[in-house]
């Protein structure tokens, strides 16, 4: 059975819908287009007994990224130094003559591979985190906010991996698409709309 009004769902024997709230009348013809259901979010905070939806803004997603970078950090340090040891290490076992061209290939290549491992462990600590449970990573959820889909739903793997890339794009754009997150209607940043998601206090 559906709701008459939006469209959603409702259990067998329900009088009223667990979306809008509104009465179920099973012998009323349907007035919504199933090509336009409103989300669970339309609702929100506008029918007695609902929720209301409140959106992360840009400062305190920036707290919440200041509080990740806290959190990495000491990983990176370590990670930096296990590279500069093997660099070292290598450097000494193959002893190369002054202004010899495979020093300078060597340097370049664990600039490049500490580039792609910082790109790589950054994708999945976020990515991994935001489709998890908590739907949050350690900053966010220090600061009680979430990332969800349009419809407040727990986000997949691909979706959060979406998220993390599409702020390339708003990096890229002079920090524009980060600072959208403070004017926008819903509060979402370029890479928020990219990916189809929210960010939401709890």
């Amino acid at each position: 059975m559906f709701c008459t009004h939006c469209g959603a769902q409702v259990s067998t024997g329900s009088q009223f819908c667990n979306t809008c709230g509104r009465p179920v009348n099973p012998s009323a013809p349907p007035t919504f287009s199933p090509s336009a259901q409103p989300s669970p979010t339309s609702y929100a905070g506008t029918i007695p007994g609902t929720p209301r939806v409140l959106y992360a803004g840009f400062w305190l997603r920036f707290l919440a990224s200041l509080i990740d970078g806290l959190v990495l950090a000491p990983v990176v340090i370590v990670f930096v130094l296990i590279l500069f040891a093997i660099a070292g290490g290598t450097l000494h076992m193959t002893r190369p003559e002054k202004g010899d061209p495979a020093v300078i290939v060597a340097i370049f290549f664990f600039y490049f591979l500490f580039y792609i491992l910082m790109i790589v462990g950054n994708w999945l600590y976020f990515a991994m985190c935001e489709c998890s449970s908590w739907q949050a990573t350690l900053g966010k959820k220090a600061l009680n906010i979430q990332v969800t889909d349009l419809d407040g739903r727990r986000i997949s793997f691909g979706r959060a991996s979406g998220r993390f890339f599409g702020k390339i794009l708003s990096g890229m754009i002079l920090n524009i698409g980060y600072i959208m997150a403070g004017f926008t209607e819903k509060k979402q940043a370029l890479h928020d709309m990219i990916a189809g998601c929210l960010v939401l206090r709890r």
